[in-house]
């Protein structure tokens, strides 16, 4: 689906925003800041996973971590109910964030209010859209982010991680993932978390 001008205006908002991240991340020997270069992989896998995603998914999709360095990881208790208050902080926040810029562009209070639903991940699994958006989410960490992290943690956890993210996804999704261009370590684990979590 063609993006509207005003879907673009949103994004270079959006992207604006997401540029100030002090964090940054080298790829393909450039440095960008880490939530910019986040926010454009996931319209790009949007737009491969689903053509015809509409402005509501679009615009979720590219907003999906905004600002998100505002509320680090660090400022929750460690372990895992400290990592799922933290998530939960931010799904609210990226939401607030989301509503307060397509507002001062002056998008539909009904669209802004379908953003902030995709983006707080409601009705997963019931919503084809929040279900899409999930898709992608994994999507994007197998393809860019699951490797670093794989090499940085047992491989007990990193298994763990990768049946997790298996079932938050569709067939779709899941046809999608396994479709990916990986490395053969990185293949190897992904049908070592399938066949254990078929056990």
């Amino acid at each position: 689906m063609a993006p509207s001008q005003k879907l673009l205006e949103a994004f270079r908002y959006f992207d604006g925003v997401n540029g100030k991240d002090p964090n940054t991340e080298v790829f393909e020997g450039k440095t960008h800041p880490k939530e910019l270069l986040y926010a454009q992989r996931m319209t790009d896998t949007l737009d491969a996973f689903d053509p015809e995603a509409s402005e509501a998914l679009q615009l979720a999709a590219r907003c999906q971590h905004i600002q998100r360095w505002e509320i680090p990881r660090e400022s929750f208790e460690k372990g895992r109910v400290g990592y799922l208050q933290w998530r939960q902080e931010l799904k609210i926040f990226h939401a607030k964030k989301a509503k307060e810029i397509l507002e001062s562009l002056g998008f539909e209070n009904m669209l802004i209010e379908r953003v902030k639903s995709l983006v707080q991940k409601k009705k997963l699994k019931k919503d084809n859209e929040s279900q899409t958006l999930e898709d992608v989410v994994c999507l994007v960490f197998l393809k860019f982010y699951f490797e670093p992290f794989a090499g940085k943690h047992p491989k007990e956890k990193v298994v763990d991680i990768l049946q997790k993210t298996w079932k938050k996804m569709s067939p779709k999704g899941q046809e999608a993932a396994l479709e990916l261009s990986l490395t053969e370590e990185a293949q190897t684990l992904i049908k070592k978390a399938l066949t254990d979590g078929a056990e």
